[in-house]
């Protein structure tokens, strides 16, 4: 959502996609059987997951390739280069962000190489502190760079975030996941925020034209 003030030409559904990208290949990854989660209560205080191998979505070095990518495929199609850098560093922000909060168990590379983490998910104050600062930070820039044209972009919109709030309070004080399959496919619904971000981009318009790069994209699923 912050990456709009930056992007005001790139719909949100895409900003939403490249900023989950690493999430979005993960459970799909982890059904394949190429990566790897378990179930450890207590592995963070903030999460009962033990991401133990996925250096495919997860790796600083696969991150810097698929940004590479995902900004490459937007520029191909948009020929719009300021959203392409944006869009190549939104998937790489994911990294970066998940560096803060996890254990060291996100890898540089591949094999046995280097993991790194500042574990900020053992601190509950401050990972909570932290991650609604940049959730509220996001959200204030989206709001200051668009408004709804209809009920569709102001109601539709606040339900998602309703949602997403919620969704963090569950993962934050509800059960721990009984299965890593349940995790997987719960974690492919991700994709219906994508769509719902398409949606809402739609029904909002930009507060002013003038820093518009391009003609917001509409979902086209």
């Amino acid at each position: 959502m912050g990456a709009k003030k930056a992007a005001p030409g790139v719909s949100l559904g895409i900003l939403f996609l490249a900023a989950q990208f690493l999430d979005l290949l993960w459970p799909t990854f982890l059904l394949l059987g190429w990566e790897q989660v378990g179930i450890d209560p207590g592995n963070t205080k903030m999460t009962p997951l033990n991401f133990s191998y996925y250096p495919i979505s997860h790796s600083l070095l696969m991150a810097c390739v698929w940004g590479i990518l995902i900004g490459l495929g937007y520029y191909v199609v948009r020929r719009n280069r300021n959203g392409a850098i944006i869009l190549a560093l939104a998937v790489l922000s994911h990294w970066i962000l998940d560096l803060l909060v996890h254990r060291p168990d996100l890898p540089l590379t591949f094999g046995n190489s280097m993991k790194v983490g500042l574990s900020i998910w053992n601190n509950v104050p401050l990972a909570i502190i932290l991650e609604g600062l940049i959730f509220a930070a996001g959200l204030f820039f989206y709001l200051h760079t668009t408004k709804s044209k209809n009920w569709m972009g102001g109601t539709g919109f606040w339900i998602m975030i309703g949602l997403l709030v919620a969704i963090h309070l569950n993962n934050l004080f509800g059960p721990p996941p009984t299965n890593t399959k349940a995790i997987a496919w719960a974690a492919e619904l991700q994709w219906l925020f994508v769509l719902w971000a398409f949606w809402i981009d739609r029904n909002r318009e930009l507060r002013t034209r003038s820093s518009q790069n391009a003609a917001p994209e509409t979902a086209n699923p």
